[in-house]
Parts: structure tokens; C-alpha cells; sequence
């Protein structure tokens, strides 16, 4: 696998409302996933449904972020030039695409799971079940979402090892390119 030279510094950067939609990218991914793992430990009541609310705000707001940079890349935003060539640059062209889907499935299975089931957003305002009520369905609905929310932290972990590596092995600055 070929790099540009890996001691040569990515001096060019990202517009700035790259930058900010990919970091709110960042912390709505970790935001959302750590309280889809621990929302449930909570008893049911007012803390559970109040985190549970908050998970389908903070994924809502993921899916106009996600379409604000799809719509933002393709009208306004700046393609850099790759920092490598060969494999490492289809490597990672490949890599953002599959969390951009990954991305759009969990928001749309999150969306369908809370429809198809009835919510209650804080205890205040019910969004009424649009599903026939089949318990199977449901639960599939959600391991589906749950399924594609794993495998996008876990390719977005992968994504933030290989800027890591581009960083300190490679030391060809690249980190710079999406520093905030």
C-alpha cells in the first residue's frame, strides 16, 4: 500500500461546517449509544422514559445532521485531495460511505422502532403506535436498530484508529484536516 510520503504534513483543512457537522456527528454517535446501553437500567418511571426521550431527540437531531452533511458535501462542501493513494484511499472513501448508511439505517430503524411501538416523549406528548402491536416484530425492529448501531460505532472506532495511525505512526499531520 502506497502513502503520499509519510513524514509530508496535511497542510489543507476542512471548511468549517464540515468540521462542525462531523464533530456533532461525534457526540450524538457516543451520546446515543451509551444511553441506548444503560437507558434500561434505570426503573421504569419518570428517569427512564426522560432518557429514552432524550435517545429519540438526540437521534432525530442525528438525522438532520446526517442529511445537513450529505446536502452540504454535495452543494457546498470542500473535497480535499486524498492524503494517500491506492487502497488506504479506497479504504477509507469505502469507510465513510458504509457509516453513512450505517448512520441512516439506525436513524430510520430508530424512527420505525419508536412508531411501530407508541412513544411517550416525557411523560407529556404520545406518539401514538403506528405497528399492528406484534411483540416479534417489534423486537426485531429494535435488534435491527440496536444490530446497526453497533456495527456504526464499531466502524466509526475503526475510522478514529486509522486517523490515530495517519497521526502518530505516519505522523503526516492528518488530524489537522478535521481539527476543531
Amino acid at each position: 500500500m502506497l502513502i503520499q510520503n509519510p513524514r509530508e504534513p496535511q497542510t489543507a483543512r476542512y471548511d468549517l461546517m464540515t468540521i462542525w457537522l462531523h464533530w456533532a456527528t461525534v457526540a450524538l454517535i457516543v451520546l446515543l449509544w451509551v444511553i441506548g446501553q444503560t437507558a434500561d437500567w434505570a426503573p421504569r418511571g419518570p428517569l427512564r422514559t426522560g432518557l429514552w426521550s432524550i435517545h429519540v431527540i438526540l437521534g432525530l437531531a442525528t438525522g438532520v445532521v446526517l442529511l445537513t452533511r450529505v446536502a452540504w458535501r454535495a452543494h457546498f462542501g470542500r473535497a480535499l485531495p486524498p492524503s494517500d493513494n491506492g487502497m488506504l484511499h479506497a479504504t477509507a472513501v469505502a469507510t465513510h460511505l458504509v457509516l453513512y448508511i450505517l448512520l441512516g439505517a439506525v436513524v430510520a430503524l430508530g424512527i420505525i422502532d419508536a412508531s411501530y411501538r407508541g412513544f411517550n416523549l416525557f411523560g407529556v406528548w404520545s406518539v401514538p403506535q403506528l405497528g399492528a402491536g406484534d411483540a416479534a416484530t417489534r423486537h426485531n425492529i429494535n435488534e435491527w436498530h440496536e444490530l446497526a448501531a453497533n456495527l456504526t460505532v464499531l466502524v466509526a472506532f475503526l475510522h478514529a484508529m486509522a486517523a490515530l495511525v495517519h497521526q502518530y505512526v505516519w505522523r503526516d499531520d492528518l488530524l489537522n484536516r478535521m481539527r476543531p
